[in-house]
């Protein structure tokens, strides 16, 4: 993120053991220390509930489509249905062939495992 390297720190060390002083920079790198611990910790906890957040809403679209799918399989069953009582016989009649002729062309062996 910061391209910091060994002489910058060393800088940032002396100028602030000249600026804060000796007897203040031990107390001074603590709090320092713990208030960085602290904005890590924030930022961490922010991206963990930006996760959680982003799966929910991941799981709600899924559960919207599952339930708009569910939906025309209904219709699709529904209007099937209607079909094969209104007209059984020519239903049948057309389907024998198409069945016979599938089963010409991929035929199942029951023998094997």
């Amino acid at each position: 993120m910061f391209d910091v390297g060994f002489s910058e720190l060393c800088m940032v060390a002396l100028v602030s053991l000249l600026v804060i002083g000796p007897e203040k920079l031990p107390q001074v790198a603590r709090v320092l220390g713990f208030w960085l611990g602290k904005l890590r910790s924030m930022a961490a906890n922010m991206q963990a509930e930006i996760k959680a957040e982003l799966h929910a809403e991941e799981m709600q679209r899924m559960l919207q489509e599952q339930e708009e799918l569910y939906k025309r399989f209904e219709l699709e069953r529904a209007a099937i249905e209607n079909s094969i009582l209104q007209d059984p016989p020519s239903l049948h009649a057309e389907a024998l062939p198409l069945a016979e002729q599938r089963a010409q062309q991929h035929p199942v062996d029951f023998n094997q495992p």
